[in-house]
């Protein structure tokens, strides 16, 4: 366990990203922990050797990417942590005519052109052999799979609410900075987080030979109104599911993903607040902002609807968004979906009544909005 320990302070997810953004992010928010010095150290160092690359990406692409238009209507995918936003970005890319984000590119987003021989094939070898599967959810791990862009926008710059991951005593700063309140920032900030994120964008297209995006990404939930202006005809895909389900496996999530990242302690505590307050944030922020969508641009679906019959709710998906080409693209559906049908999904200890008690206070509007029952805490029931 002390082995594994170690080996996770080399895992952090911004070894490829930006050197200057990096100093920039450690020189904002300090407070770094003695214990979390050699990440740091490693950190920095790989992104400082590997600046020469993403110059040379940038002297050797840069006009390409500027050149390269994103299509108008790209296809989000949103809703909570947790929801299966994740299973439906994996269902949805097996369309050949539809492209996204890989891991790669939101891991190395300044070295996504260059050969994959060099980088990202040996670096896709290596990871597998750490970990076949996510700990998160217990996917197969590939650097190919579709993945968050905001991973991307993390390693390009400071803006982005997975910092909070490195410092969690700053979590809720970083959260309802760039995801609750996206929308109140300073337009400084705002035409800088766009401009990088049109840049993410356009190198996925480049990489996609100009296919339509499918983009999944949590925090968006929050951020439609932006995405709206960057793209009035966007479709979305709301999916949503159990609250109660939610609230283990985001603990779960955010355990695993600060073992990689953090640069400080904080109570094991927190990882409750957290889930209970940010779920209600972005949720309600999400039931308020989905009516600036346009008629025909958006479909909801349920988690369990999905995983009970998944083509049934493709089928919907289409439809409803007219999406072309659901019968071409059905054949890989069903092959994808029978190659994770002996998929074991991870198990969570079962909820205690306080648990429950707090998610009935708190996120008493999600069940009302999404049609979920209410359980009561076992000692009520008599």
């Amino acid at each position: 366990m002390a082995q594994q320990k170690r080996a996770r302070l080399f895992e952090h997810p911004f070894i490829f990203g930006s050197f200057f953004s990096w100093l920039k992010v450690l020189w904002e928010n300090k407070g770094i922990e003695r214990k979390f010095i050699p990440r740091v150290l490693f950190v920095t160092f790989v992104s400082f050797i590997s600046s020469p690359l993403r110059i040379y990406e940038s002297l050797r692409f840069g006009r390409a990417v500027k050149k390269t238009a994103v299509h108008p209507s790209p296809i989000f995918i949103i809703g909570h942590w947790r929801s299966g936003t994740t299973h439906l970005h994996n269902i949805l890319v097996r369309d050949k005519n539809l492209g996204c984000v890989s891991m790669w590119q939101a891991f190395a987003p300044g070295l996504s052109l260059i050969d994959e021989r060099l980088l990202k094939n040996p670096f896709n070898k290596i990871a597998k052999k750490m970990h076949p599967t996510r700990e998160i959810d217990n996917i197969p791990l590939s650097m190919d799979n579709p993945e968050e862009e905001d991973l991307a926008i993390a390693n390009m710059s400071p803006y982005s609410y997975l910092h909070m991951y490195s410092f969690p005593r700053k979590a809720t700063y970083f959260f309802e900075r760039y995801v609750t309140y996206f929308n109140d920032l300073p337009e400084s900030i705002k035409s800088k987080w766009k401009e990088i994120y049109l840049t993410i964008l356009r190198k996925a297209t480049l990489k996609a030979r100009g296919k339509q995006l499918v983009i999944k990404n949590c925090a968006d939930s929050a951020r439609i109104k932006a995405l709206l202006e960057l793209f009035p005809d966007a479709k979305f895909i709301h999916i949503y599911r159990n609250p109660y389900n939610i609230f283990r496996s985001t603990q779960h999530l955010y355990r695993v993903v600060m073992e990689r990242t953090q640069l400080q302690e904080v109570g094991q505590g927190e990882h409750e607040n957290w889930v209970l307050r940010f779920y209600a944030q972005l949720m309600q922020k999400l039931l308020a902002d989905k009516s600036l969508i346009p008629a025909g641009n958006l479909v909801e679906v349920k988690y369990e609807d999905l995983d009970k019959e998944p083509l049934a709710q493709l089928r919907k998906i289409y439809e409803t968004l007219s999406l072309p080409g659901f019968t071409e693209a059905e054949p890989a559906f069903r092959a994808y979906l029978d190659s994770i049908s002996g998929y074991q999904k991870l198990s969570h200890k079962q909820l205690d009544d306080s648990a429950i008690t707090k998610i009935n206070r708190d996120w008493q509007f999600a069940f009302d909005a999404l049609g979920y029952k209410r359980i009561e805490p076992a000692s009520k029931v008599t």
